[in-house]
């Protein structure tokens, strides 16, 4: 039995439905438990496959992990500079595939755009891992005008300087 490899490829639109399986189930996993319980539903709302698909027609960069015909990870960056979703299956933490997600992505937004500033909100339990690829805390973690908790954070690496995957 030969052992799967992992590819990393840009999202399409016919892969919303299998991003929104995985964004869901991890969400409800992980950040949910954090949340109040009306904006864990909201948030999960804003998950579907049809709001990533939407998102992708907006221009959203969706970074795919595949497994041979399984996604396990999804990095998306929004207007080449917010990073939006951070997603590896649960099955497979600990491989280095959301560091290699990041990676692909930041190199393609740094390509397409000269991008030297990146950003995201972390969930409370994602912060760690953040941490280790780099960002840190611009501010107290505190509730998003949608009503989630989340901790604001910037790269402080100079994304031009190659980091090891």
């Amino acid at each position: 039995m030969s052992k799967a490899v992992l590819r990393i490829r840009l999202g399409r639109p016919d892969d919303a439905r299998a991003v929104g399986v995985l964004v869901r189930r991890l969400t409800r996993r992980w950040i949910v438990p954090d949340q109040s319980r009306e904006a864990g539903l909201a948030l999960l709302s804003r998950q579907s496959a049809a709001v990533q698909r939407m998102r992708m027609a907006e221009g959203h960069r969706f970074h795919l992990a595949w497994l041979d015909d399984t996604l396990v990870g999804v990095a998306t960056i929004r207007d080449d500079s917010h990073l939006t979703q951070l997603f590896v299956s649960t099955r497979y933490h600990g491989r280095g595939i959301a560091r290699r997600l990041w990676l692909r992505a930041m190199a393609d937004a740094v390509r397409r755009a000269g991008t030297r500033r990146f950003t995201l909100n972390a969930s409370r339990c994602a912060v760690p891992a953040y941490r280790r690829l780099g960002f840190v805390a611009t501010a107290e973690e505190r509730l998003s005008p949608n009503g989630v908790l989340t901790t604001p954070m910037e790269l402080r690496r100079d994304p031009a300087h190659r980091q090891r995957a």
